[in-house]
Order: C-alpha cells, then sequence, then structure tokens
C-alpha cells in the first residue's frame, strides 16, 4: 500500500511519542513491502536527506507557533496528499481532525490516534481548550476511523459521544547501553540517580520530583531530560526552585544513544505527569529494565499494570518522597520491580504487535486482503 504518516513534528524522532510511534511504525511498514512518506515541519526537522530508514520525506513550511503549529501544517499536507494516490492517511493528535476529510475527497482512507485528553492540558487557554473538544467529535464523524492507544481515553469517547475507538497499544523498544561519556559529562555514576523524561510544561508537574528530592538526605542525583517550546515560565520556575542543589541536573533534549545511555543506567525512573494517555516515556523506562513510580493518573495506572509503584498526584511531592525515601533504603524492591517491568513491556507493548494492529487495520479499510504471513499466529 501507500501510506501517509500525518500530523506530527516528523523524524528522525527529535521531540515527543507520536514522532516515536512514526519513525518505529513507519520503518516496519516499509519493511513489509509497503511505500511510507512521512510529512515533517520544516522548521523542526534538521535532517537534509529525503529518505529516512525507508520512509520518504516531505517536508512543508507552516505557521511556528504555539496555536496554530499543528492545525496549520495538517491542512497544507492534506492538500499535498490530494495529489499522491495514498491508499491510507494516517493522522495524529484530535486536534488535526478538522482536516481528515480532505484526502477523503480522492478515496484515500483516513485513521486519526487521537492521543490522551488534551484540553486537560494548562498551557491551552479556555478557548484553546474549547476547540479541542470540538475536535474530539469531530474525531468520532469526519475520518474514516479513529483509534487510541489508551483504554482509559477509549472509554472516555465511548462514554461521552457513545463511540469506542480500537484500541491499539503503544510499543517500547530501547537499546540497553553501558555507560559511557554521556554519564561522564554530567558528573553521574551508574545506578546513582532518579530519571525524569518528557516535556517539561506545567501539567507534567516536574515540580513534584524537584520537591520531593530536595526533602531526602542522599548523594544520588535527579535527572530531569526534556525541554518544551512556549514553556520558558514554567522551566524558569523548575530551574529556580533546584538553584540551590547542584544534585538536580537538567540535561535538555536527550535522544538516540545519549537518552539511551540515561535510560539503560539510571536507579529508578519517575513518571510526573498528571494529563495523557500512554506516555511512552514510562514505557521506555520499563523496557529499560527500571523500576518505575508513576503519579496515580488512571492512565498510568492503565500503563504500569502491576509492575510499577504509584504515588499519590494529588498532594503534590509528599507522597512521592515517601515512596523515594523506602526505595533509596531498600534496593531489593527496585531489583524486583525492574524484573515486573521488562516482564509487562514485553508481553503487552510490542512495535511488532502494533504494526501488525495497523496494518490489519489499513487493509481492512481498503478492502484488501491479508498477506498471509499476518494470518499465522506469532509463538
Amino acid at each position: 500500500m501507500n501510506i501517509a504518516l500525518m500530523g506530527t513534528r516528523g523524524i528522525p524522532a527529535s521531540y515527543s511519542g507520536f514522532e516515536t510511534c512514526v519513525e518505529q511504525l513507519g520503518q516496519r511498514l516499509v519493511q513489509r513491502g509497503h511505500k511510507v512518506t512521512v510529512y515533517c515541519r520544516a522548521h523542526h526537522i534538521n535532517y537534509s536527506g529525503t529518505f529516512y530508514k525507508g520512509m520518504r520525506l516531505v517536508k512543508m513550511s507552516t505557521i511556528a507557533n504555539k496555536f496554530s503549529d499543528t492545525l496549520a501544517h495538517s491542512f497544507i499536507t492534506s492538500l499535498h496528499a490530494l495529489t499522491q494516490n495514498y491508499d491510507v492517511a494516517l493522522y495524529f493528535i484530535a486536534g488535526n481532525s478538522p482536516v481528515t476529510w480532505i484526502p477523503r475527497l480522492i478515496g484515500t482512507k483516513t485513521l486519526l490516534n487521537v492521543d490522551g485528553l488534551d484540553w486537560k492540558r494548562e498551557k491551552w487557554p479556555e478557548i484553546a481548550k474549547k476547540y479541542i473538544r470540538f475536535a474530539e467529535y469531530l474525531a468520532t464523524k469526519l475520518p474514516d476511523v479513529f483509534v487510541t492507544d489508551s483504554q482509559v481515553v477509549q472509554g472516555y469517547y465511548s462514554d461521552t459521544f457513545g463511540c469506542k475507538p480500537p484500541y491499539i497499544a503503544y510499543g517500547s523498544e530501547v537499546a540497553i547501553t553501558e555507560p559511557g561519556k554521556v554519564l561522564a559529562a554530567f558528573g553521574l555514576k551508574p545506578r546513582r540517580y532518579i530519571l525524569f523524561v518528557g516535556r517539561l510544561v506545567p501539567e507534567n508537574c516536574v515540580h513534584h520530583l524537584i520537591s520531593a528530592f530536595q526533602g531526602l538526605d542522599t548523594d544520588y542525583k535527579c535527572v530531569i531530560v526534556g525541554d518544551a517550546p512556549y514553556a520558558e515560565d514554567y522551566i524558569a520556575s523548575l530551574k529556580a526552585q533546584a538553584q540551590n542543589d547542584p544534585r538536580v541536573i537538567f540535561t535538555g533534549y536527550r535522544f538516540g544513544q545519549s537518552y539511551y545511555e540515561l535510560g539503560s543506567n539510571s536507579y529508578l525512573f519517575v513518571e510526573t505527569s498528571g494529563v495523557g494517555g500512554t506516555h511512552p516515556a514510562v514505557l521506555e523506562a520499563m523496557a529499560f529494565g527500571n523500576c518505575v513510580i508513576v503519579n496515580d493518573t488512571p492512565e498510568n495506572l492503565e500503563t504500569i499494570g502491576k509492575a510499577g509503584l504509584v504515588y499519590d498526584g494529588g498532594h503534590d511531592g509528599t507522597s512521592l518522597r515517601r515512596i523515594l525515601k523506602q526505595l533509596l533504603a531498600e534496593p531489593q524492591i527496585v531489583a524486583e520491580y525492574r524484573q515486573k517491568a521488562r516482564v509487562h513491556v514485553q508481553r503487552h507493548y510490542r512495535w511488532d504487535d502494533v504494526t501488525d494492529a495497523y496494518e490489519r487495520l489499513f487493509y481492512k479499510l481498503c478492502r484488501k486482503e491479508l498477506p498471509l504471513r499476518l494470518k499465522v499466529k506469532k509463538s
């Protein structure tokens, strides 16, 4: 099939989980014989090539600001898609739903992965939140199919709109990496630091971790990996909160081998986010074999199952501090949850299984017969 992946910043992945999904899904579709095009925002992608891991990259300009960046780019690329004879166009983010009808004009089947409940994010003013909720409704009407990677979000759409989207999980694939120059550059020792990875925005509640950690009497470090556009005030507040504690280290964005090295050698991983669907960073932390602690949102609880620990996110860092103190004192608990984490993601969150599910859905939409290899049950 001729497949377009649309609505993200593009690849190589250097921002969020959706870009990682595009990269992991797209390269596997190419390996299965499909032609894959990924639409990229020209101002975001520095990669100069036309092809990446077998996927064709189409880089187009947009209106680069907080409110119009995503939808403006998706509109422009949807018009471009009218000339490309795609069999399937897979969009990401519920806010893109208003343009998902455009490729349908020429018979292209469209799908939309709606992600989490984005209107809960503090970064959006009230009018933007109303738009996002309206876009959620349009997601049930304008594409041929909409899907979710969270059963909690699946339940929300079922309860709110009377439509139950297909559930296709997210994947987790990482490269376990020995300690090296990245740890050395930040003055870190293997298994002697607590790790957070994510966007530094208010709803991700990184202040919970800093507050909790600063109340601990330990020589372990607290490593915060990430950044965010349009969140300068919040990031400044985090750095001010930690300015008198040299144990707290901000690394900025880290991808590829640099990220793998940090993820492979932490003592434990903390996910403080209070909003969103399945957080890829949690799955990847578990794939690294990390003991994970998460904010007790329904989506986070779904992600970890019984393979992680939770804290009460409604009480800032107080509950988290108690758990961190216990785990620093009892490494045998950490070791136990490391093993649970590995088993959990290997069983439930595999990119090959994710690709199988999307491919089956693509063939069904296009009314084409599945290749025989997808009918053979994997051992």
